[in-house]
């Protein structure tokens, strides 16, 4: 089955052919290039970011799964009106106060086990590549001048609209935006290059003194990485008007060839049904959440619980649920270790394994059905214990499954994935206490038994005691 994924351009699912010339073998493909809007480093990023920054790792790391070679790049937008009334505010110059908030970005990303792209560009460091769309749109025609600024004309673009499926009536060509967002689907001319102002950052190119709009920023940086056309652009659905549609206008009016050939949007996450508003109470930054004792693992497995085409009502039950979830795989991978049996192979848990891996890859080459996928692996684990139960099952069987676990874990990022405060675990101490506490039972010495049970439990380390012996967790 080929990976096909929902290409908002056309409105349909498509088979993914990087490069636009189909091949027989993947690994024959150049890299997919994948463009993913990052953050605007102005405050904290918040919970509905993350799902999107999550699910852009997720496309990275099933592309590599499937033996896709890839080239992935995200922007740091540091210029734009909310950057610069932050430094502002604050006293500070614009470099120091974006970076103080791109640093913070880097943080909570690496918490989340997102795996570093290959480009991280920032704005002010593309300004030459932003003046060389401008220059081109100026000698033909479609931007122009007014008090300074320069302006994309959006009726010298005939094919304005196809990305957000904009009616012509809704343009209003002449009228123009100034601020860099606007929420109604009320298309006017925007600003590409915005005229100096008094107390703003400025740069000075050949068009003249200023500084960029936000719309032109990933043009220019997808330029200046890429050189041309890209496979992938991602974001949230939240950008898909103005911000994509201004992309392409500015970019294929100004190199006269295909932007992107696929756009990936994620849809809304919701806060207990709503959306997520600093008035209703309900806005959470990835720390807030942490801070109230819900682990960074159980937060990515939450975010790709449901797919990326679905609004995800996020609860801090469903966050529970996560934990639960997780605490049952946890629980499943403990079972495996335990398998001491040296017995023969069992022959059936080589098929059950392929099985696994095949309908696991067809639910995600079904535009990365991360729902459908997850209710393969955790059948999976339900038919793996029942042969546990049986104890039909060796530990090289045990191995194996282990192996295909950690295969499919490339692709999600929450099975093995440590959290920071579970850093600090002594294992060996641990065992060590296991044991003296064992010793006490022998000698009937109860009282020091439950005592080493509760400095453990105090710890967050769960103890569990069988036939096979003692075995601890980390509690979640």
């Amino acid at each position: 089955m080929a990976l096909k994924i929902h290409n908002t351009l056309s409105g349909l699912t498509e088979e993914l052919i990087p490069g636009g010339i189909k091949k027989e073998i993947i690994s024959d493909y150049p890299p997919v290039t994948i463009y993913s809007c990052g953050p605007t480093v102005y405050s904290y990023a918040h919970i509905g970011n993350f799902r999107t920054f999550v699910f852009n790792d997720l496309l990275n790391r099933y592309l590599k799964f499937r033996g896709f070679k890839v080239r992935h790049a995200m922007n740091i937008t540091d210029v734009d009106d909310k950057t610069i009334a932050g430094a502002k505010k604050d006293g500070i110059t614009l470099k120091e106060y974006t970076e103080k908030y791109t640093e913070i970005f880097l943080e909570d990303i690496k918490s989340l086990n997102i795996h570093p792209v290959d480009e991280m560009p920032k704005a002010t460091e593309s300004i030459d590549a932003m003046a060389d769309i401008l220059k081109r749109l100026e000698e033909k025609d479609i931007a122009y001048r007014k008090d300074g600024s320069i302006y994309f004309s959006i009726a010298k673009f005939p094919q304005y609209g196809r990305l957000s499926r904009l009616d012509q009536r809704e343009i209003k060509s002449g009228l123009r935006y100034d601020t860099d967002s606007y929420e109604k689907e009320d298309a006017r001319d925007f600003a590409l290059w915005k005229a100096s102002a008094p107390g703003e950052p400025s740069w000075d190119t050949p068009l003249g003194s200023g500084r960029p709009g936000w719309h032109i920023e990933c043009s220019a940086m997808i330029r200046k990485i890429f050189g041309g056309t890209i496979d992938i652009h991602t974001g949230g659905v939240d950008l898909i008007f103005p911000h994509h549609e201004n992309e392409i206008a500015q970019s294929e009016a100004a190199y006269g060839e295909r932007f992107v050939r696929y756009w990936i949007h994620s849809e809304h996450l919701l806060v207990d049904g709503a959306k997520m508003s600093k008035s209703l109470g309900n806005f959470h930054t990835l720390r807030d959440i942490v801070g109230k004792g819900y682990s960074p693992r159980s937060i990515r497995y939450l975010l790709l619980s449901a797919h990326y085409k679905k609004q995800l009502n996020f609860t801090f039950d469903g966050l529970k649920q996560a934990e639960a979830a997780l605490e049952r795989i946890d629980n499943f991978i403990i079972r495996l270790n335990d398998i001491k049996n040296e017995n023969q192979s069992n022959p059936e848990i080589d098929n059950i394994i392929m099985e696994f891996i095949s309908k696991l890859t067809d639910r995600m080459d079904d535009d990365l059905n991360t729902a459908g996928a997850l209710g393969v692996f955790f059948d999976y684990i339900h038919d793996i214990n029942s042969i546990i139960d049986s104890n039909k099952i060796s530990k090289n069987d045990a191995q194996k499954i282990f192996d295909a676990i950690n295969r499919i874990d490339s692709v999600f990022g929450f099975i093995f994935y440590k959290d920071k405060k579970e850093d600090d675990i002594d294992p060996a101490r641990i065992e060590s206490l296991i044991k003296e506490r064992a010793e006490a039972k022998a000698k009937k010495d109860f009282k020091k038994a439950d005592e080493i049970r509760d400095t453990l439990q105090k710890e967050g380390i769960i103890l569990e005691d069988s036939k096979d012996g003692t075995r601890w967790k980390k509690k979640k």
